[in-house]
């Protein structure tokens, strides 16, 4: 079945659609150029989306389709990792408006979903009765139900709780055409005509054709409707990945949560022996046993001795019952070392680990790219150990590596390989490898898809595991249900070969020609876009935590508007630049120039939160810059890129003038027409500038005196652009604070710039006259300690600098330099003693300080001096020009009430509001009428001082 090509087949097409149903259809570039892939290795090219409002919208749906001849594929978070998520025709989005949870009956355990609704959300709803739905993908936070019913997903709790086939107790489905049916257990209904002469007529290959394995995820579940297994159309509906019909309600089973949980983390030699172990614990009846190696860990993470780990978490109505049962297995466990974690944020540490594998396992520890395609193969748990010495073998026999990690308790892996996709004699290795591994699951007694489906990764192979008689019975069951074929072809029934519609082919096979270095992309700019594998954690409705990533999707829940979706776009901006025609090129076609990629970056906060939050280190803000530059170069730009994208040079002439300035930005009709004129957001205050600068405040204390010390003695306070114009109380306090933990802050010079505002509007050859300027005045001061209080120009120094100067040792120099107020007093002065102030503190920590820099050294700080309580994840929503560029006031504002103003509502009186970066505290003043300080201020105002010294120093 083809997707009409014919641009008049296509208009009809959308009238037909747009007749027939209520929620938005789109056939444009963009909602295309987001549903070309998902996260596996494949991608095909749709020709429209259709965002369903209700089951009947479904129904109408299906029915155009049908009478058009159009396929469909139904799409949840569109994670799915063997690419049944994609299609060539219709894309159903189910996840906008289908997300209702209708019912939850906490005396049946039971809840009655859409196909829309998140996994957590289902968790979450069930919490307050102490149940949970059991399977738990790592991917639980945007995956959804409909998603997990069409590839019958698991998790890390099935070795307690099962798949979602064991949870689910009846579908309502619909199919293609518009006919709507209730699948239950015992029943079959009258539309499906053949179906129980097909399971009368062959019922011994249906009894003795499937292995039996907790994890056999492989082909149709038809076993599941023998008689003596009840019938069960509902069960053998899960993991039919989308070919069947489409879910619009399910009734789903839910399981006793525990009260409290521990965890066991078990140290082995290696995997094998790790492998080995599993089955071991199961009769102690764990919640899990997750198994990894430490290839996958990149950083120490507190896990006991080995080089292979088990995570064995126990349940238990108390948080000493849980723990006496860890330890229990602990004492049990034949392991090198172990230790239990008791402490839910040391659990959550550990666990994260794992759950980030999806992404983490794409890089190699040597920055290889590394793929799915083989990513959760199920063998019986007793067979595991000798399968991961054979698979290692195959791997090593084919030149290839991996991660080995997953479910070690129900003997499935989960492995990212290093294929070579990109080119013939490397997709020709991967298809030989495909065939033999596949081969090799068989002999151990296995499931190719022990978890994600067959997809387009392995369904071809499904003879290998089931023979041609099973695999030709799954056809008829597939025509049962589909006689016209238009659902989702090309997956598990007559499937496409393993080996094309690979995600890369329609990608530049020269390297584009771009500003940054890419060091980590081998200078690649398409590398650096292949990164996101589309794991989508930046999908996430909350931050975790003290995460960042991602604002603008969770104030806009648009897929354009997380750093997937702009992923997405980009590659297919450089698909559609590569020259390729047909029906899979590229579906951007602007190359740089491009609306659709420049209006999905418009919303980007250049955050960077993605950079540390993605598991496989996406940079969208580098991304955007890069962009940026390329799309306005020799073009008129928006009037905020050259108001506060040369903000410093603005600021620098209006110093001069400051009293005057401020009052006539207090006239109401003048500063209306400045901000008209300057692309600022009419809602937006403009700054007050200071009287005097920090540069000039600091220069004119240095010339009451003469001051001898060596040189390790010094530190050079960054007079960056905020500090320096807008905020130079900052500048003053960390003085005060530098000089009282014997330190002696130097003047830097003036005419110092980072070139945050010049990459942030993607002004990069600007930026790169800048950097190199500062390098050239900083001469001989370059390699001395510096002091940087605006964590987004300490973020730029750290990262930008090198990345845009990358042919320029001084850039890498003065970047190693780069230490916030809190990592200079640690390494410098490690013996100071802050003030106590003891006092509670709220606030928020920037997110270039947690992308770039990390927040480690100012916890320590704080706690030093008292300061107790967290400060909130998430962006403030100013993010510099950001927040105040027309256009953005309604997400900035929506940003900044996801956490940072909600946490400082709820603060207690006497609280310090804490907030080091100017954009952070200007957003807190604008929008909640508070005034926030830097910790710096802080700290000085904690200082016993002199009467004369405070008074004449300003402080």
């Amino acid at each position: 079945m083809a997707a009409p090509q014919n641009p008049t087949e296509r208009a009809e097409l959308a009238q037909a659609l747009r007749a027939a149903v209520r929620g938005e259809v789109d056939l444009g570039a963009t909602a295309r150029a987001l549903t070309t892939m998902d996260a596996s290795n494949y991608r095909r090219v749709p020709i429209g989306v259709v965002t369903p409002r209700d089951a009947d919208d479904v129904a109408a749906a299906l029915a155009v389709c049908r009478a058009h001849g159009v396929p469909v594929v139904p799409r949840g978070g569109g994670t799915s990792i063997a690419g049944q998520a994609t299609g060539t025709g219709i894309v159903l989005d189910l996840t906008r408006h289908l997300r209702k949870i209708v019912e939850l009956d906490p005396v049946a355990r039971t809840a009655v979903v859409q196909p829309g609704v998140i996994l957590d959300e289902l968790r979450t709803a069930a919490a307050p009765h102490g149940l949970t739905f059991g399977p738990d993908p790592s991917t639980h936070s945007r995956c959804t139900l409909g998603g997990m019913i069409g590839n019958n997903s698991c998790g890390a709790h099935s070795v307690a709780w099962g798949t979602t086939a064991d949870n689910t107790h009846a579908l309502t489905v619909t199919r293609y055409g518009g006919d709507t049916l209730r699948l239950t257990r015992g029943t079959v209904p009258e539309a499906l005509t053949g179906l129980p002469e097909l399971i009368r007529t062959h019922l011994a290959p249906l009894r003795t054709g499937f292995p039996e394995l907790p994890r056999r995820i492989s082909g149709y579940a038809l076993d599941a409707l023998l008689p003596e297994r009840g019938t069960d159309l509902a069960r053998a509906f899960c993991g039919s990945e989308g070919t069947l019909g489409v879910v619009t309600e399910a009734t789903v089973r839910l399981v006793e949560a525990p009260a409290a949980r521990a965890l066991a983390v078990l140290g082995y030699a290696d995997e094998a022996a790790a492998a080995e172990a599993a089955p071991g614990l199961l009769p102690h009846h764990p919640l899990t046993v997750e198994g990894m190696a430490a290839d996958l860990v990149r950083a120490p993470a507190g896990l006991p001795r080995g080089g292979a780990w088990l995570f064995a978490e126990t349940g238990g109505a108390t948080p000493a019952e849980a723990r006496a049962h860890a330890e229990r297995i602990l004492r049990g466990a034949d392991a090198l070392d172990g230790t239990v974690v008791t402490d839910p944020a040391g659990q959550r540490a550990l666990w994260r680990i794992r759950e980030d594998a999806a992404g983490t396992a794409t890089r190699m520890p040597d920055g290889t790219e590394a793929w799915p395609g083989w990513e959760d193969c199920a063998v019986p748990p007793a067979r595991l150990g000798p399968y991961l010495r054979d698979f290692r073998a195959l791997l090593a026999e084919h030149g290839l590596r991996g991660t080995p990690y997953g479910h070690f308790g129900d003997g499935c892996i989960h492995v990212r390989i290093d294929f070579d996709l990109l080119s013939p004699p490397g997709v020709a290795r991967f298809r030989r490898f495909s065939e033999e591994l596949a081969d090799l699951v068989v002999a151990h007694g296995g499931s190719l898809s022990g978890e994600h489906g067959d997809g387009q990764a392995r369904a071809e192979l499904l003879p290998r595991m089931y023979g041609d008689e099973l695999v030709a019975l799954f056809a008829r069951f597939k025509d049962i249900w589909d006689p016209d074929g238009g659902m989702n072809p090309g997956i598990l029934a007559r499937p496409a070969r393993l080996d094309e519609n690979l995600r890369f082919d329609v990608l530049p096979k020269r390297p584009v020609d771009v500003e940054f270095g890419y060091p980590h992309d081998g200078g690649d700019f398409s590398a650096a876009v292949r990164r996101c594998v589309g794991v989508a954690k930046c999908r996430t409705a909350e931050p975790a935590g003290t995460g960042v990533m991602c604002p603008s999707f969770r104030a806009t829940g648009e897929e354009a508007h997380s750093t997937r979706g702009r992923a997405r776009l980009l590659h297919e901006m450089l698909a559609g630049d590569a020259g390729d025609t047909g029906d899979t090129a590229g579906v951007i076609t602007g190359g740089w120039r491009s609306t659709e990629v420049r209006d999905a970056l418009d919303l980007c906060l250049s955050c960077k939160g993605c950079r540390t939050d993605c598991p496989v280190g996406v940079d969208m803000a580098t991304y955007k810059a890069e962009f940026l530059h390329h799309h306005y170069r020799r073009r008129m730009r928006p009037a905020s890129h050259y108001t506060m994208g040369r903000l410093p040079t603005w600021l620098r002439l209006a110093s001069r003038f400051a009293p005057a300035l401020n009052a006539l930005a207090r006239v109401r009709l003048l500063a209306a027409l400045t901000k008209r004129l300057a692309g600022i957001a009419p809602e937006r205050e403009i700054p007050v500038l200071a009287r005097e600068t920090f540069t000039r405040w600091l220069n004119r204390r240095w010339g009451k005196g003469t001051f001898i010390f060596s040189n390790d003695e010094v530190a050079m306070v960054w007079p960056d652009t905020f500090t320096e114009h807008l905020s130079p109380e900052v500048g003053r306090a960390t003085v005060r604070v530098l000089e009282a933990a014997g330190r002696h802050t130097i003047p830097a010079g003036r005419g110092l710039c980072c070139g945050l505002t010049y990459v942030s509007t993607g002004q990069l050859g600007k930026a790169r006259k800048v950097m190199r300027r500062t390098l050239d005045r900083l001469g001989g001061t370059l390699g001395t300690p510096v002091v940087v209080l605006e964590p987004s120009c300490a973020a730029t120094l750290r990262t930008d600098l090198p990345e845009l100067l990358h042919d320029d040792p001084r850039a890498a120099e003065l970047a190693s330099s780069v230490r916030t107020l809190a990592q200079y007093l640690e390494q410098y002065a490690p013996d100071w003693q802050p003030p106590r102030l003891d006092r509670p503190v709220t606030g928020q920590t920037h997110c270039h300080q947690h992308a770039v820099l990390g927040d480690a050294a100012e916890r320590r700080l704080r706690e030093r001096a008292g300061l107790t309580g967290e400060l909130s994840g998430g962006c403030c929503g100013l993010a510099g020009n950001f927040g105040f560029e027309r256009g953005h006031w309604d997400v900035s504002v929506a940003c900044a009430e996801e956490s940072l103003l909600p946490s400082v509502r709820a603060a207690e009186p006497g609280t310090h509001v804490l907030a080091d970066g100017f954009s952070c505290r200007t957003q807190l003043e604008q929008l909640g009428g508070v005034r926030a300080r830097h910790l710096a201020e802080v700290l000085a105002e904690g200082l016993v001082e002199g009467p004369d010294e405070g008074r004449e120093a300003g402080w």
